[in-house]
């Protein structure tokens, strides 16, 4: 016989709950009777679709999470954000400069960064954001988009930032202008991009359009797969 999971106390906007100990945010809330229509995305904490903060009873620091990783805790007041409205500059990428200066046109709220570290502490990703953020002020985009690299902008960093910085999407705008203007281009990727335009595959292509899924299948586990050797 399985024993019965022990139930706690959360609140969910207020209101009491009774869920079973060691749930995720996400699956206590849907034992509550909550259906998710926004705010669930991957369920993999991937997306940063699903960013909660809660609080507990007596506590004053208010702390938060990914609904989908966070598991629930006794007498937990929780409300989620699956969307936080920030500012998103509008700009064409070839029309850009890969400085400082550009960071700080698009957005010059990034100058009112006060290095308070809050940004980093919300951050469920354990990202260090404050120093991809001095980072970017000192015009350093190759360090904030490395940095940046595992942000999923779940929002929480915005959300929290005393100084209303968008620090997600200032670490996008880095990792875009890294990646066209600054990273060493892939010789062999632009050898096959010429090699698919000049028609080397559409005979194969076209083959495996009209393939049923049995032979996709059998095909793909038959496949080349690069040796480990060749990847070090």
């Amino acid at each position: 016989m399985v024993e019965a999971k022990k139930l706690i106390p959360i609140y969910i906007t207020g209101k009491k709950y009774l869920v079973p100990n060691g749930l995720t945010i996400m699956k206590a809330m849907e034992y509550a009777g909550y259906r998710y229509i926004r705010g669930c995305g991957c369920r993999g904490g991937f997306c940063g679709g699903c960013g909660t903060v809660y609080r507990f009873k007596g506590d004053y620091k208010l702390q938060s999470g990914l609904a989908c990783q966070t598991k629930v805790v006794e007498n937990m007041y929780l409300v989620q954000i699956p969307f936080f409205p920030a500012n998103k500059a509008d700009y064409n990428l070839d029309e850009l400069k890969p400085t400082g200066g550009t960071l700080l046109k698009l957005y010059p709220e990034l100058a009112r960064c006060v290095s308070c570290n809050t940004c980093t502490k919300v951050c469920p990703q354990d990202i260090e954001v404050m120093d991809y953020m001095q980072a970017a002020l000192k015009g350093d985009i190759k360090s904030a988009a490395d940095i940046s690299f595992d942000c999923i902008m779940c929002g929480l960093c915005a959300a929290r930032c005393p100084a209303e910085i968008v620090q997600y999407n200032i670490a996008l705008l880095c990792r875009r202008l890294y990646g066209k203007y600054m990273t060493p281009k892939a010789e062999h990727v632009r050898t096959r991009a010429a090699e698919i335009s000049e028609g080397k595959f559409d005979k194969e292509l076209s083959n495996l359009m009209k393939s049923d899924v049995h032979l996709l299948r059998k095909l793909y586990n038959k496949r080349d797969i690069e040796p480990e050797e060749s990847k070090r």
